[in-house]
């Protein structure tokens, strides 16, 4: 029985108290009553449960002597811990010392038998805890209590247990495994070392490869996200939850990583779409979160297309996410962590002569990117994706099906789901009358911008729609060469005439004068 003390200051998950307070009294059993215990840094809104797996039948703190037997409920679950705890004839129950292999009957002498490293006995006691929360789980507790609110200005309350029977527990929280505790005497202290995992969800702008809470997209384009889970020690069913806005199509996990180090997928399962109405859902496999210590990194990278139902402009596209933990029957969940993703629009206004009010219709342009190497697609006004611009040839371009846009009776063309970049028009068929335009027009489209709010008088983000307005100048009519220049003719010709009559008949006189 002396090798029971030694576990006092390595319990992490099972712990040996004297007593444990109570709001709910079950069974629990003995007759040493009247120890306490407090739990210091207690998440607040999380249960504490605590059950008695042995009981104290008598003891000698001075002397270091203590007699404990099962719990009824326990006893047959502890006699198949035989790597962990021995009973003898009379059913006290002891801890078991690392043995060596001196003999098949283990007799305890002192040739036999050697006493664990402090680190070893750590390592068994976290063993042993895990076994025992697992058939914990078929049980009710014998004790519970809801950690208070914390005080004004503070994370963490206080539980306090008291008036209960003096014993070995499990104690468990709806975070995961037990806190460690001190055991020393009958009124205990212990501290939650236990935290909330925490989940951080985040989105790449692709102009620069950073990831942010929002980013600005084409239609048809993938969207790379991260959600870093911060773990705790003792995680407990872990599961991240992900719901995204009907303009995103989800398209696969691309890679889970632990600290940095590829996860197997054999540590975790997705699923799309996934039962409780998320788009999909990765649960963690207990054996995975076993191995998690406290603030480990867990970061789950995976993709998604923006669609042609993407709100344009206004609140954007949210993608929210979430991880369940803890006790089944009583899950907890981490806050939403959300990402917007934005897509734009622009407008094409085309007018005659410098003045707008003139509108001009059957313009026909394309859009290229800032490169001028790809070509938008656009059906109904929506951006469908983007083409290689294709080869001149003998001078010209034949552009691909639905490249070329066309402004309507009111000179106008709107191309919804554009990124905030630059872009270029390229006017390839100028109205009847009218010059086509001798160079590209570039369009710039920013997204969001500040502007003050003239109410208010504060700055906030707001997006008016960009419109490129173009202008198209028609030429003069040439002056024409008609009837006037004909009349003109035959004047001169009539004078010449006319002239050349009067010299004749002046030459005749002069000669018969002559």
């Amino acid at each position: 029985m002396k090798h029971m003390k030694k576990l006092a200051s390595l319990l992490l998950a099972l712990v040996m108290v004297f007593a444990m307070g109570v709001s709910v009294f079950a069974a629990q059993e003995g007759t040493l009553t009247g120890g306490s215990i407090t739990i210091n840094d207690a998440v607040p809104g999380q249960i504490y449960n605590a059950y008695q797996i042995l009981y104290l039948e008598s003891y000698n703190a001075d002397s270091n002597a203590y007699a404990y037997k099962a719990n009824s409920a326990w006893d047959t679950w502890l006699r198949t811990q035989t790597t962990y705890v021995s009973f003898d004839a009379q059913g006290y129950v002891t801890w078991v010392d690392k043995y060596l292999n001196c003999s098949e009957s283990h007799d305890h002498t002192s040739s036999c038998y050697a006493s664990y490293s402090e680190a070893e006995q750590a390592a068994r006691v976290a063993d042993f805890a895990k076994l025992a929360q697992a058939e914990a789980a078929k049980m009710t507790a014998d004790v519970t209590a809801t950690a208070p609110a914390a005080a004004e200005g503070a994370t963490h309350s206080t539980v306090k247990f008291e008036n209960l029977k003096l014993g070995y527990y499990l104690v468990d929280t709806t975070l995961g495994t037990l806190c460690s505790l001190d055991t020393t005497n009958p009124n205990v202290t212990m501290e939650e070392k236990n935290e909330v995992p925490t989940n951080v969800k985040t989105v790449e702008e692709d102009s620069t490869g950073n990831y942010g809470e929002k980013n600005d997209a084409d239609i048809g384009q993938t969207v790379n996200f991260k959600s870093t889970i911060t773990a705790q020690a003792g995680a407990e069913n872990y599961v991240f939850h992900d719901t995204m806005s009907a303009g995103l199509t989800y398209t696969g996990v691309t890679g889970i990583t632990l600290n940095g180090t590829a996860v197997d997928a054999s540590n975790y399962t997705v699923t799309a779409p996934a039962a409780d109405g998320d788009t999909f859902d990765v649960t963690f496999t207990q054996a995975f979160c076993d191995t998690l210590n406290a603030n480990d990194q867990i970061v789950i990278s995976y993709t998604a297309t923006l669609n042609e139902n993407a709100v344009i402009a206004g609140e954007g596209n949210p993608n929210t996410s979430k991880v369940s933990y803890g006790d089944s029957s009583n899950t907890k969940y981490t806050p939403d962590s959300q990402t917007k993703t934005y897509t734009w629009d622009l407008d094409v206004l085309k007018y005659a002569n410098g003045d707008e009010s003139k509108v001009l219709e059957n313009a026909k342009f394309v859009l290229l990117n800032k490169n001028k190497t790809k070509v938008a697609t656009v059906v109904s006004g929506k951006l469908t994706g983007w083409v290689d611009v294709p080869a001149e040839v003998d001078g010209t371009i034949q552009w691909p099906e639905n490249a070329v846009l066309t402004t309507d009776g009111n000179g106008k063309i709107e191309i919804d789901g554009l990124d905030a970049d630059t872009y270029y028009l390229r006017e390839v068929e100028a109205p009847a009358g009218y010059n086509k335009l001798a160079t590209d027009v570039e369009v710039t489209i920013t997204g969001k911008t500040e502007k003050k709010n003239e109410e208010t008088g504060e700055t906030e983000l707001v997006y008016e729609t960009v419109i490129a307005k173009v202008n198209n100048q028609s030429g003069a009519e040439l002056p024409s060469t008609g009837g006037i220049g004909t009349t003109i003719f035959y004047i001169l010709g009539g004078l010449l005439v006319a002239g050349a009559v009067v010299l004749l008949v002046t030459k005749r006189r002069m000669n018969a004068e002559g």
